[in-house]
């Protein structure tokens, strides 16, 4: 029987995995993820599927029931069934690794590579033995009465038509441990964004989307990430990932200063040698003039992309139109050349998929 249940729900998970990745363009673009982002799972609404259920008939009414005439058909009177079929939406609980999972499957992207040495170790408690002492919450209950056990057959008092085993302290038995140093993959993700008056609710809500899929894929290829995050208008500052998505300001734009806040930020906390380090800056391409595009080149150039798996540029459309920062990106660093810099210009959430290709393609 359990066999059988078994395989039911692997049946059941492959109509939603095939489900899922038909839809998956809609879902990254669209951003039906339900709002219920826990710790390793996701809800995503699923459309057509049915799920087995009993169904009762309503007995307040019938023939034989109540008041009636001969004749008269039997249900009630008041208006006219619909003829529209309805649509079954199944909400299903979808691992971020199993999600990931079909994110690359679809966009074909391949593993990454951490650089570097496993140089991050994680400390953790593995229990390997037993011992004698220890706190109660460690008692083994199983050793405990096996010890329990073995004392009374050895005194001749166990009665077998009167199997009562009662532990005395000396049979007391505990779980030990030692601790188990783990070398990790360790990645930091640094996304910066232009807040300035030109950037509006939906370019943020994009932003939002691209980084929680972003986020999704690098988890499933890390052990360890940390998120920082960065806002700029002519002046930049960190902020935590609340203010990062809903914050708005206004005046002017200068890139440098998120570029040059970040490289405090890194320079400060993570060693390249010890950290993978992935960087995303996402804005409309107005830039404050061209000796600031000048020095953001010089930035990249001399100290984040030296020290960065990849630097990732998204380019949003605004309604007040875009600047050409992507242009100075792409001549300052062509494709092919240094494959750390990909830039990528999304005009609306349809752009999302294509974007999260563009970003990842080269494994980095």
């Amino acid at each position: 029987m359990v066999s059988k249940i078994e395989q039911d729900h692997q049946r059941f998970r492959q109509i939603v995995r095939g489900k899922l990745r038909k839809d998956l363009r809609r879902f990254i673009s669209r951003g039906e993820l339900i709002g219920k982002e826990g710790q390793r799972y996701v809800s995503i609404p699923v459309h057509d599927i049915d799920i087995p259920t009993f169904r009762y008939g309503d007995n307040s009414g019938g023939v034989g029931m109540g008041e009636g005439e001969e004749g008269e058909s039997v249900g009630s009177k008041k208006g006219q069934g619909g003829e529209e079929p309805g649509k079954h939406i199944l909400e299903v609980d979808v691992s971020l690794e199993e999600l990931a999972d079909i994110l690359s499957e679809e966009l074909q992207l391949p593993r990454i590579e951490p650089k570097g040495e496993h140089r991050i170790t994680t400390i953790r408690d593995k229990y390997s033995g037993i011992r004698p002492t220890g706190p109660a919450s460690l008692r083994h209950f199983k050793r405990t009465y096996r010890e329990a056990l073995r004392r009374q057959l050895a005194l001749g008092t166990y009665d077998p038509d009167n199997p009562i085993i009662i532990p005395i302290k000396n049979d007391l038995r505990f779980r030990s441990w030692t601790e188990v140093r783990k070398p990790q993959s360790n990645a930091v993700i640094v996304y910066m964004m232009d807040v300035s008056g030109s950037m509006g609710d939906e370019q943020k809500e994009i932003v939002r989307l691209e980084a929680f899929w972003i986020d999704t894929w690098l988890r499933r290829n890390y052990e360890g990430i940390e998120s920082r995050y960065i806002v700029h208008d002519v002046a930049a500052q960190e902020v935590d990932r609340k203010t990062f998505f809903s914050v708005r300001e206004d005046g002017g734009t200068r890139i440098s200063s998120a570029l040059q806040c970040c490289r405090e930020l890194l320079e400060a906390h993570y060693d390249p040698i010890d950290w993978n380090i992935y960087l995303f800056h996402f804005s409309d391409g107005d830039n404050s003039s061209e000796s600031d595009n000048r020095n953001c080149v010089q930035i990249l150039d001399k100290h984040l992309v030296p020290m960065s798996n990849l630097f990732g540029y998204c380019q949003v459309t605004s309604p007040y139109g875009s600047g050409s920062f992507i242009n100075v990106l792409r001549e300052a660093f062509p494709a092919g050349v240094d494959q750390r810099v990909v830039t990528s210009r999304v005009n609306g959430r349809d752009d999302i998929f294509e974007s999260l290709r563009t970003l990842f393609k080269a494994g980095k």
